[in-house]
């Protein structure tokens, strides 16, 4: 048994206690906190805790193979063990390839950020763009997003917007979706038919609990001030706004999506945390540089991971090689192929490496 899958067992264990505790009952923040991670590790331990009995079946099996004298019951019981010998073999390859697909399939939610980067007006209108086409895949597949904080630009664009992510899968899906997204297209400005060249950056980080991240409260810098907003009656008259400033870090997050300053506060702390456990993760990984997991798994925000091209109807991601000429299926939000590539090709690098625990 992989030692990685008994570790998820026994927290998953922990959890089922503590989702019984009265006093995790009465707080309705940490139970669904609780639940939150319950849910992620529930698919991976039940078949963990399923392969743990097939194995003392098997072996109660074989015992009785042994001690019983009439010939009768040796063939049932020899019967009985071919059987749990096949669910055992099924079940120990599903194992394998969840290993394979690492930490991340437990994740059962997530951070995403998109920021416009170089090309002005043009960078804000793509990184529109990808939003639109990353609502669109949850739509598609079934995941629920929630946005956290928005920052509009000019022409109907798109400086930034952050959003969490939830739904079976969604993490472990969209991973690799991380870093540079280059775009090359005639602009809706350009008069010439030129086609710039543009870009915007996606993060995507995995949602952290308080049992990952503990982050001390005299840690935080907290701001408040009124939500800002395209005029009218839309424009908060409190200071709803928050800022959060992690002072260790120097990590700044600010949410103002809801009208109560409470809840802009507790989502900020979401992404709080999950930036401050991004980058420990990205400490670590360095400090393991030469043994890199795989070449799709860095995350790196700077690097150029995909580009967009809409004269061609190509999209093109640089990591693996992989050109798709249905550019326009793609922005409505099919990426199952460009994600399904990555994820075989990480597959294929950590059995490469051996990296399987």
């Amino acid at each position: 048994m992989y030692p990685s899958l008994l570790e998820k067992l026994k927290r998953y264990d922990e959890l089922e206690l503590q989702l019984q505790d009265p006093e995790v009952i009465a707080d309705t923040s940490k139970l669904l906190e609780i639940q939150r991670e319950y849910g992620g590790l529930s698919k991976v331990a039940l078949k963990t805790r399923q392969f743990c009995q097939l194995e003392q079946d098997i072996a109660s099996a074989e015992e009785m193979i042994r001690e019983e004298s009439d010939f009768e019951s040796k063939e049932y019981f020899r019967a009985e063990l071919k059987e749990l010998e096949g669910q055992f073999e099924a079940l120990r390859q599903e194992l394998e390839e969840i290993v394979l697909a690492g930490d991340s399939i437990t994740r059962g939610s997530l951070i995403m950020e998109i920021r416009a980067g170089t090309g002005g007006d043009e960078a804000a209108l793509f990184a529109r763009d990808l939003f639109e086409m990353y609502r669109r895949y949850f739509e598609l597949n079934g995941l629920k997003h929630e946005i956290i904080d928005m920052n509009a630009g000019e022409l109907g664009g798109m400086k930034e917007v952050t959003m969490s992510v939830s739904g079976e899968g969604c993490y472990h899906h969209l991973q690799f979706e991380s870093g540079g997204h280059r775009v090359q297209r005639v602009p809706e400005t350009e008069t010439q038919g030129r086609v710039h060249t543009s870009a915007a950056t996606v993060a995507v980080l995995p949602e952290a609990t308080e049992v990952e991240i503990e982050i001390d409260p005299e840690d935080v810098q907290i701001d408040t001030m009124r939500a800002g907003g395209p005029g009218g009656q839309k424009v908060n008259k409190t200071e709803s706004a928050v800022r959060m400033t992690h002072l260790p870090t120097g990590i700044v997050v600010k949410c103002q999506d809801e009208k109560s300053q409470h809840k802009n506060r507790a989502k900020a702390m979401r992404v709080l945390r999950s930036r401050v456990f991004e980058l420990k993760q990205t400490e670590e990984a360095n400090k393991r540089a030469e043994h890199r997991r795989t070449l799709v798994g860095s995350g790196d925000r700077s690097q150029r991971i995909r580009t967009y091209n809409f004269p061609q109807n190509r999209c093109t991601d640089h990591r693996i090689g992989l050109s798709v000429h249905k550019l326009d299926q793609i922005m409505q939000g099919n990426l199952d192929e460009l994600i399904d590539a990555l994820l075989d090709f990480d597959r294929m690098e950590r059995l490469r490496a051996g990296n399987i625990e």
